[in-house]
C-alpha cells in the first residue's frame, strides 16, 4: 500500500471508503469534515493506496498539547494485511516529529474490532469522560 496526502480529486472516493466503513453520520458531513481538515493540518490527512485505488484513510491533527486521530478506515475487503497498522504508524511518525506527546482518540462503543485493534498497537482507555459540544450543526436532511 502506498500512503500519500489526501487530495481533492479523492474527495468522492474517500467518502465512499467512508460510507462502506459505517464512518459517517448524518451529523457529520464529510464533504465538510474534508474541507475543514484541508484548512487545517492538511498534511497530515492521509490516504492509502493499491493500484492507484483509495483503500485507506487517516485524519490527525496536534494543537500543541495532544494529538488526535479521526477517520481511520480500511476497505473491508483490504483488511487483515496490516494497511490499518501503516497508516496508524505514519501518522504516529507525523505527530512526533512535531513533538506530539501524547496521540488520543474516540472509538464507538458499538465497534469492539477496532477498540481491540487500537490496544494490539499500545493504546488503552484513559480515564476520562468523553463530552462534546455542537458549534456548527451539519445535519443534513
Amino acid at each position: 500500500m502506498e500512503i500519500r496526502p489526501f487530495q481533492r480529486s479523492d474527495e468522492a472516493a474517500l467518502i465512499a471508503l467512508w460510507e462502506e466503513c459505517r464512518l459517517t453520520r448524518p451529523w457529520n458531513d464529510p464533504r465538510k469534515d474534508i474541507a475543514r481538515k484541508l484548512a487545517v493540518q492538511p498534511e497530515l490527512f492521509l490516504v492509502g493506496t493499491v493500484n492507484g485505488e483509495i483503500v485507506g484513510s487517516v485524519m490527525a491533527g496536534y494543537e500543541g498539547h495532544r494529538g488526535w486521530v479521526n477517520y481511520l478506515a480500511v476497505a473491508p475487503r483490504a483488511r487483515r494485511r496490516g494497511h490499518a497498522r501503516a497508516l496508524m504508524q505514519r501518522v504516529e511518525q507525523l505527530l512526533l516529529e512535531r513533538g506530539c506527546p501524547k496521540l488520543s482518540l474516540l472509538v464507538r462503543n458499538s465497534n469492539p474490532e477496532a477498540v481491540a485493534f487500537y490496544r494490539r498497537l499500545g493504546y488503552a482507555q484513559d480515564d476520562s469522560v468523553s463530552l462534546g459540544k455542537r458549534l456548527i450543526s451539519d445535519e443534513v436532511g
